[in-house]
């Protein structure tokens, strides 16, 4: 009677499994089943069990369910070859044919263009004359000509602190006992003569630099005079 209830009651999914195919048969009890060497129990649990075979031929399976025992519930399962099949191995395609793609070697022939335009332009400029730059200023040169265009030009806002840049680094290039990492404080004990031009000038920079107030009033032309005097 438990027999008939399971041939009847027992589904499986597929309904027509074949070789290799995951068999999950549904019982109306938990079932537990015993071991075989027709198939592999890949799952079980509850009312359901999972299984496969390699075999294409059906199978029996048997257990209990419940705590009922079954017996030879058979499970069909088909090949996976067509009716008639004579296991003949299916002729050979003949090989795709591969196109190289043609951006590598577009992209091959723009560089060594662009290569060979560059070695032609190194090349003519190479024979181009060569120009004789004009020879270098002396501190005492350059310092002229920066002082002489800072008074020239009174609209610059921040004049006070371009002379004194330009000061420390006339000072800089011409006394050897002078750093460019100096402070206004420690650099002004290092000059002798020009001392008091060198501080007066220093001062108004840093004021004009750091103060929210600006320079002191002096009369900028009057110091320009004086500073002239460091570079004869």
């Amino acid at each position: 009677m438990i027999l008939a209830l399971l041939l009847v009651t027992a589904t499986f999914q597929p309904a027509q499994p074949r070789v290799g195919d995951l068999i999950t048969v549904t019982f109306p009890a938990p079932v537990v089943l015993d071991a075989s060497r027709d198939y592999e129990v890949v799952s079980a649990g509850g009312k359901q069990v999972v299984v496969r075979t390699f075999e294409p031929r059906p199978f029996t399976m048997s257990g209990k369910v419940g705590g009922a025992p079954f017996n030879d519930m058979i499970v069909p399962v088909g090949s996976v070859l067509r009716q008639g099949d004579d296991l003949a191995p299916a002729p050979l395609a003949p090989p795709l044919k591969i196109l190289h793609p043609r951006t590598p070697f577009v992209a091959m022939t723009v560089a060594a263009v662009l290569m060979a335009l560059a070695w032609l332009a190194a090349w003519l400029r190479s024979r181009k004359p060569v120009v004789e730059l004009a020879p270098q200023l002396t501190p005492e040169e350059r310092f002229r000509a920066a002082v002489l265009t800072l008074r020239a030009s009174p609209a610059y806002k921040l004049r006070w602190a371009a002379l004194a840049n330009e000061t420390r680094a006339f000072l800089i290039a011409t006394r050897p006992n002078l750093g460019g990492d100096l402070t206004t404080t420690e650099l002004l004990p290092r000059l002798r003569a020009e001392q008091g031009i060198v501080e007066e000038i220093l001062r108004q920079g840093d004021l004009e630099k750091f103060s929210g107030r600006g320079a002191a009033p002096r009369d900028f032309d009057e110091v320009v005079e004086r500073a002239l005097e460091l570079a004869s």
